[in-house]
């Protein structure tokens, strides 16, 4: 199954080049902020953060997050990796607005997030679908919280189900579905409401290698049609590689940006053989060069 399957007539054009902020499921979505006129593109700003966390039975916080910056714009896919407890999923947390920073701040379309960011998709590590609901009926709560009418869920779940090659499972119970379909869903459950930055992460971590390379071989021509930004964190360097525009790497605890380095690779990247990838070994060396001195005392992930 290919999560592209529903998105074959769409424009090739890049939302950043047309009328359109971006594009939904073949749905042109136009935005008020200020890209809208070109005067800027940037859709979600880290400005500065940094994290402290209670420490039991210390008086002294930890500190996991130091004076990180970085920008996302309209349209651009960003791995974000580094050592174990770096704060890489802290960092997606606060772009949700589950979790607010000690010192710093998130900007989303040029408003602070200083509480829940409705307007964000969340692909969590596991699918996390409700074991008693139906695939249709998973995929279609985000609307039914948000009040959409019966006949605009209905329509909706349809595309997206069709978009990530889910059509004809609508009454299957997650039980029912392999853990590649459940990721699937997952992944249909947050694009239902056409959010304009998803947060994902390690969507990919549990997965089995084939279904892996086939779901980040998906996740590539969707991001490249839908044309939203894209925050995936990961713990591997080769998926980072393929799949982003650019790569922010972070240092061990307490975490500081090591770089944020643009890959510039042709697409659509082949993610079944990465080395057939024109560029993929200088790209691969430039990520590991910052980031070798990091696993002298600690783990990538």
């Amino acid at each position: 199954m290919q999560m592209a399957s529903a998105l074959d007539q769409m424009p090739k054009t890049s939302p950043r080049h047309s009328a359109c902020s971006f594009r939904w499921l073949g749905i042109c979505i136009y935005m008020s902020d200020r890209g809208l006129n070109g005067m800027d593109d940037r859709v979600l700003v880290f400005d500065g953060i940094g994290q402290d966390f209670p420490s039991p039975g210390q008086r002294t916080p930890v500190r996991v997050l130091d004076g990180i910056s970085f920008e996302a714009d309209r349209g651009r896919f960003i791995a974000v990796i580094g050592p174990s407890g770096c704060g890489k999923s802290t960092l997606l947390h606060m772009a949700a607005g589950l979790l607010f920073p000690t010192r710093g701040s998130v900007h989303h379309r040029g408003h602070k997030v200083a509480s829940v960011n409705t307007e964000v998709g969340f692909v969590p590590q596991q699918a996390q679908l409700l074991p008693w609901k139906t695939l249709f009926e998973n995929v279609e709560l985000p609307l039914v919280l948000r009040g959409i009418s019966a006949p605009e869920r209905q329509k909706r779940v349809a595309d997206v189900l069709r978009s990530v090659g889910l059509s004809g499972f609508e009454q299957h119970f997650p039980r029912q579905l392999s853990g590649g379909m459940q990721k699937r869903g997952s992944i249909a459950r947050t694009l239902v409401y056409r959010p304009d930055v998803i947060l994902m992460d390690e969507p990919f971590g549990a997965l089995d290698a084939q279904t892996r390379m086939v779901m980040q071989s998906d996740l590539q021509t969707l991001s490249m049609e839908a044309g939203a930004t894209v925050i995936f964190v990961t713990h591997d360097i080769t998926e980072a590689v393929l799949l982003a525009d650019n790569i922010v790497v972070l240092s061990q605890r307490p975490s500081k940006l090591l770089a944020n380095i643009p890959i510039d690779l042709p697409r659509p990247r082949n993610m079944f053989e990465p080395f057939k990838n024109p560029g993929f070994d200088v790209a691969y060396d430039a990520v590991w060069t910052e980031f070798r001195s990091q696993i002298q005392t600690g783990q990538i992930h």
